[in-house]
């Protein structure tokens, strides 16, 4: 599925573009959601010593088998704590973790695969010899020539791991996540400081492992990624989900209306429109349902108008809605 691209609005000899955000792309819808989801965690609750509320404040969710399931939120709201006691590294002070219905545990392990945000990589081995020391710490192991294959390694199994590029220490520690034949795939954060060739090649892999059956659990800062891949998100915010279903609908239940952009040059906001408007980037953003009124009050205060464009409401703009635009920490 492809969303439409772009459209041409005509008024008073100037012309807007209608653009399509750089993260609306190829959707994966395929997928039917089982009677049991594979994975599940029930009113998991994690406090740290000292900390004024719980990192993860009893959290419930459910994964669909055969899906890419994401997770965000933004710093400090327990996001990463939460996955951290669903791949059975951080345990729970309260709540259950479930794998098919039953308590995850050693089943679970062996069919869970992980990458990190961080992996630390034995220096002076090939990648080859990398896999094969992975594939050594489990009781079975995918086909190697597949998974070398699916990840697109073969050009670089005899050079060393330090020798890689960003992309492709990324791929290769895919591999690794993928060395036992999991049937649950974690990503954590899997695109970071990539650029966005790379990104993009990685996202291919990761609808290639969905493509195989595989369930991913996907977390992410780019609101791209998360469109771009996942077939349900949820957003976590102080430990607790916020909202959470498929992209679109979630876009839709939220938002009636489009995004008007304006150069900051270019932008005089009327004071009808200033509860609506925001910066960001070198560029003012005013959100509406009523564009014709919009257009009308930004020209009558003065806007000139030759380079606006306008966009559908997207992930990113709920994100920022569900959890404010502070930074933190």
């Amino acid at each position: 599925m492809y969303v439409k691209g772009l459209f041409l609005f005509m008024a008073d000899n100037s012309s807007y573009l209608y653009a399509r955000p750089p993260y609306l792309v190829p959707r994966c819808y395929n997928h039917p959601v089982m009677p049991s989801p594979v994975l599940e965690a029930k009113n998991l609750v994690k406090r740290y010593p000292g900390a004024s509320a719980n990192a993860v404040d009893g959290l419930s969710l459910a994964v669909a088998e055969g899906s890419c399931f994401g997770l965000l939120g933004p710093n400090g709201a327990g996001k990463t704590t939460t996955v951290e006691i669903l791949e059975g590294v951080l345990a729970a002070d309260a709540g259950e973790v479930l794998y098919r219905g039953a308590a995850a545990g050693a089943e679970f392990r062996a069919r869970a695969g992980i990458q990190f945000q961080q992996t630390a990589l034995q220096e002076r081995l090939s990648v080859r010899e990398v896999l094969e020391l992975f594939a050594r710490l489990y009781p079975r192991a995918a086909d190697m020539t597949e998974l070398i294959g699916l990840c697109d390694l073969e050009e670089i199994l005899d050079r060393d791991v330090q020798r890689l590029s960003g992309g492709q220490r990324q791929r290769v520690l895919l591999a690794v996540a993928l060395v036992n034949d999991p049937d649950v795939v974690f990503l954590d954060e899997p695109t970071t400081g990539l650029d966005p060739q790379a990104r993009r090649n990685f996202w291919d892999l990761a609808r290639a492992i969905k493509g195989r059956g595989k369930t991913v659990l996907l977390t992410t800062h780019y609101m791209e990624e998360a469109y771009a891949l996942c077939d349900e998100v949820a957003i976590v915010d102080r430990g607790r989900i916020i909202a959470q279903g498929e992209p679109d609908r979630l876009l839709k239940s939220h938002f009636d209306g489009v995004t008007l952009e304006l150069p900051r040059e270019d932008a005089r906001v009327p004071p009808s429109l200033a509860p609506f408007a925001r910066d960001r980037a070198g560029a003012v953003e005013i959100f509406t349902a009523d564009v014709e009124g919009a257009l009308d009050a930004l020209r009558a205060a003065g806007s000139r108008l030759r380079h606006l464009t306008v966009r559908p409401r997207t992930l990113e703009d709920l994100f920022l809605e569900l959890t404010g635009r502070e930074l933190r920490e």
